[in-house]
């Protein structure tokens, strides 16, 4: 990890207040940026967007989805938290406390609409910073190459229907034409990119080619990111300043469904016997969010001006911390986990 990425709360968090500022000192400018839509599109963020995803997509190599059965109880535990229970844990936090337990102290007007940035956050698994945070635990590297190209074509044909349903769930109107064209937009064509792209680069000057291109293209995407954080910070400014600890309650949710859903991952692994260095990658991947994803559909969805944009950058400031906090959780657990039966017995059997 870089000191760029480790500091990644700090550059968030000086956004916020330079969006802030700046959407008071030029509120003309950032009307202008919201109005520069095509067919639902702002075009500003597409093009923030895009710097931000194909990078990341770069590293992904579908042909590591031949791999996806020497570690099978792993995958098998991940997608089930991923995909079955992730989103609607979520749902059902977001519910609980946005629509009940604090709903007296939120905007009645943006009370569905953060709970849609919540869900559309817990719908996309993470890509990119999924491979720092397996590096940080000597987490089994083909294992968390699999399981990213696998989460990454699922979430091409899930991620919507999820959305749609959970939103729907919600009494939230879905708008299926702009909800099919941000999966397109954000996912299906950023993908295709990306592997023609990372095709094109091992052609021509192998690994050391891609690796030059990433080291690149890396910073650009963590500075479209931070870009698009002002932009949002500037609509939502008037609102924050308003209620400040807006922040605060959307952030309870999310930490909790973070923790609970990489607790999950990790004591499934354990029971199934499991090595540590699949279960550890595999808590991480349950637990972090594709947060540049969901900033992206929320802003399609709801707008920049939504509770649901805003509900999806709180998850881009707390990810970091929050993620090293369960990294050091499960390199310190590591003796307790291997004194498991079952991980005893798989792991004489692999002996």
């Amino acid at each position: 990890m870089s000191t760029f990425e480790r500091y990644l709360t700090l550059w968030v968090a000086l956004c916020i207040v330079a969006g802030i500022a700046l959407g008071h000192i030029a509120p003309g400018v950032f009307q202008a940026i919201g109005a520069a839509e095509i067919a639902k599109v702002n075009l500003p963020v597409a093009v923030l967007i895009w710097l931000m995803i194909v990078p990341m997509l770069l590293k992904i190599d579908f042909a590591a989805l031949g791999e996806v059965g020497r570690h099978w109880r792993g995958i098998g535990v991940t997608l089930f938290v991923n995909w079955a229970v992730k989103p609607f844990s979520m749902a059902a936090l977001g519910w609980f406390f946005i629509s009940y337990l604090f709903r007296p102290y939120l905007p009645a007007d943006q009370i569905n609409s953060y709970i849609a940035g919540l869900i559309i956050l817990a719908a996309a698994p993470c890509t990119a910073m999924v491979f720092v945070w397996s590096n940080l635990t000597k987490g089994e590297p083909l294992f968390t190459l699999s399981q990213v190209a696998l989460n990454d074509a699922i979430m091409v044909v899930a991620f919507a229907p999820i959305v749609a349903l959970l939103l729907g769930l919600s009494a939230i109107t879905v708008p299926w034409d702009t909800l099919l064209l941000s999966v397109v937009l954000y996912i299906v064509i950023p993908v295709i990119v990306a592997q023609l792209l990372r095709r094109q680069l091992l052609a021509s000057g192998g690994p050391a080619s891609l690796d030059r291109v990433l080291g690149v293209l890396a910073p650009i995407s963590l500075v479209a990111l931070l870009a698009t954080l002002v932009l949002l910070f500037g609509f939502q400014g008037e609102q924050i300043l308003a209620q400040p600890l807006i922040i605060a309650m959307l952030a309870v949710p999310i930490l909790i469904q973070v923790y609970f859903n990489s607790g999950l991952a990790y004591l499934l692994n354990r029971m199934t016997g499991e090595a540590h260095c699949v279960a550890g990658p595999s808590a991480l991947i349950g637990a972090s969010n594709f947060f540049e994803l969901a900033v992206a559909a929320a802003i399609s969805l709801f707008g920049f001006n939504s509770g649901a944009a805003l509900a999806t950058v709180v998850g881009v400031l707390i990810e970091v911390p929050v993620m090293l906090s369960v990294v050091a959780i499960v390199n310190r657990s590591k003796d307790w986990y291997e004194r498991h039966p079952a991980v005893a017995r798989a792991e004489a059997n692999r002996g």
